[in-house]
């Protein structure tokens, strides 16, 4: 059974990438393994740009501890895509991201799955919590329904 596709409007940061004639595979449209490098980017840009983590020099990491993708629609070179990232939850050292991946003037997914980040001490790796002024600038990036709108 195919799932619903979510909404363009249940995401509150939206991330725009341009996909590489290297994305394609020999059937012609974008890989599958590249869909987990476009939730990678979108979550990471959302720490960066709203949270201003700073990957190079932060005491904390974050690592993927899972990801998923639903895929619902085929994407080729040279599209542009968007990205939409919503936190689902925030624990104590871990951050649910929900995602999902549009065409350019498209409101419904074309893929869609979720992420996991555990942050980490950079040196010893072991779970630490997510630092105060971090979770502060993601609240605004929280899915106010506990499931975003299906079509």
């Amino acid at each position: 059974m195919k799932p619903q596709a979510k909404l363009r409007e249940n995401y509150p940061f939206i991330f725009p990438i341009q996909t590489r004639w290297s994305d394609n595979d020999i059937y012609g449209h974008v890989n599958n393994v590249n869909y987990y490098s476009f939730f990678d980017s979108a979550a990471n840009a959302l720490l960066i740009k709203k949270a201003h983590f700073d990957i190079h020099h932060s005491t904390i990491i974050g690592l993927v501890v899972s990801s998923s993708c639903q895929f619902l629609q085929e994407l080729c070179y040279p599209e542009v895509i968007e990205v939409g990232v919503a936190i689902k939850r925030m624990g104590n050292s871990s951050l649910e991201y929900d995602l999902a991946i549009f065409k350019a003037n498209q409101n419904t997914a074309a893929a869609q799955g979720q992420f996991i980040h555990v942050f980490v001490d950079r040196e010893q790796r072991k779970s630490t919590p997510i630092p105060m002024n971090m979770r502060q600038a993601l609240q605004a990036f929280m899915q106010v329904e506990p499931e975003p709108k299906l079509i």
